[in-house]
């Protein structure tokens, strides 16, 4: 059965059409390379649907159209990088969902980036497949001679761009590529992008980009320099790449074009069903508390809006952690969170990354002009009462009480947790006893030596 066809309107009134397939969360988007693109057309082919269908197991999976092509509208008579982004807004906005993982393919790869860079709380992954920083694949030469086909003959034009950029040598496959060029867009609609993708450059924004990410990239496309790949993930703080072998520019759904891989990345930091449920009455945990030091002082003097912005880098930051080792948001109280984790190990293990997230955030803060955030964290473990989503109890307190003592950019622990990952390489250095509100004998502390 095709999946039903729905439409979003973008802010500047243009209609894009979309469909999802799937369970509920979590959610990923596959970004279209402009301009060919046509989600109904390609549902036919068998090999692409069952890769859609393959990562719809476990999550919602969402395909698109951008203006210009396939379903979507065509009348467009500009086209940038900038409406690109209009159109993924668009279609993450009518999802509705609070999370996303992006999956940007070629040319919608520089999309996918900016989103992710101006959206950081609502990307969970992003995945790039052989895309680029700055100013397309191709040259401008080899444009101006494919522009000159393009004015003459659009058939021969599509069959031109199947054999000689695609790298099909004939036979059905090629035939069936021509065709599906032809019928997703139109002449006009390829000059505007290609004209368009000469002024593209995202390259400033690659290390604002904090997301999770993998780069997949064809190592044997002739018009894909792997050089490309690298300058992104040189970039990208959270960023690893992989060579695939033998794959072609655009057949991204081949089982060699790193599905598995895809698969994998995608797993990442989601819960299991068992997990993504509130942990029942009496079941150990690790509870995990953080707090920005100092949050009233700051909102006194950079204001309100800006404070704000200056505390979302926080929850960015511990929602990128949390998720990358498995931790559970109970709640966020403005400038601090508690989260729970089924492992002492994970969870110190995001302590430990979320100090050295905001270490590294901290270090560039006065080269753009942003004012230093210092967070506290404090961990314990024992048995919490759960109700209605969340955790109470001795446990809690005692966490809670933990993070309290911390200095800005520390990690303290109580003796229990200390002992749950003894033999797991952390260093520990012994604060004494502390007397804590609330706890009539006095708790002995540890902090955590995160620092390289």
């Amino acid at each position: 059965m095709e999946p039903r066809i729905q439409y979003a309107t973008t802010s500047d009134r243009v209609s894009i059409a979309y469909w999802g397939i799937g369970r509920g969360d979590p959610t990923a988007v596959f970004v279209t390379s402009p301009p060919f693109s046509h989600i109904q057309l390609e549902w036919q082919w068998p090999e692409v649907r069952r890769f859609y269908e393959r990562l719809a197991e476990d999550r919602t999976m969402v395909r698109y159209d951008g203006r210009g092509s396939g379903l979507s509208e065509r009348d467009v008579s500009h086209f940038s990088l900038e409406s690109q982004i209009l159109d993924l807004e668009a279609v993450v906005d009518a999802l509705g969902a609070r999370r996303v993982a992006l999956l940007g393919y070629v040319d919608g790869g520089p999309a996918a980036v900016a989103y992710a860079a101006r959206h950081p709380e609502r990307v969970s992954h992003l995945l790039l497949w052989c895309t680029y920083a700055r100013g397309g694949f191709m040259d401008e030469t080899q444009v101006q001679g494919l522009f000159a086909l393009l004015d003459k003959d659009w058939r021969l034009f599509t069959e031109t761009l199947v054999y000689t950029m695609f790298g099909f040598s004939g036979g059905e496959t090629a035939l069936r590529w021509a065709d599906f060029l032809q019928h997703s867009t139109s002449p006009e609609m390829v000059r505007l992008v290609w004209e368009a993708s000469f002024s593209v450059d995202i390259t400033g924004l690659l290390p604002e980009v904090r997301t999770p990410t993998l780069i997949l990239h064809p190592s044997q496309v002739r018009w894909a320099n792997p050089d490309q790949a690298r300058a992104l993930a040189s970039r990208m703080p959270n960023a690893r790449i992989a060579f695939l072998e033998g794959v072609s520019g655009v057949q991204w759904w081949d089982e060699s074009g790193g599905l598995t891989q895809i698969q994998e990345f995608l797993g990442e930091g989601e819960p299991s069903p068992r997990q993504a449920e509130p942990a029942a009455s009496g079941t150990f945990r690790t509870v995990l508390f953080t707090d920005v030091e100092g949050s009233t002082a700051l909102t006194q003097r950079l204001g309100d809006a800006k404070a704000r912005e200056v505390l979302r880098e926080h929850e960015q930051v511990v929602r990128e952690c949390l998720a990358a080792h498995g931790g559970s948001e109970v709640k966020t109280m403005g400038d601090g969170f508690m989260a729970s984790f089924a492992s002492a190990t994970r969870a110190l293990e995001c302590a430990v990354a979320i100090q050295r997230a905001m270490a590294e955030r901290n270090a560039g803060a006065g080269a753009h002009d942003r004012a230093p955030l210092q967070v506290r964290i404090g961990l314990n473990a024992g048995e919490p009462i759960a109700e209605e989503g969340d955790l109470f109890g001795t446990a809690v307190n005692l966490a809670a009480r933990i993070a309290a003592q911390a200095e800005g950019g520390e990690v303290l622990v109580s003796d229990v947790v200390r002992q749950l990952v003894a033999g797991k390489g952390f260093l520990f250095s012994d604060r004494g006893d502390a007397v804590l509100r609330g706890f009539e004998d006095p708790v002995r502390l540890y902090e955590v030596r995160w620092r390289e």
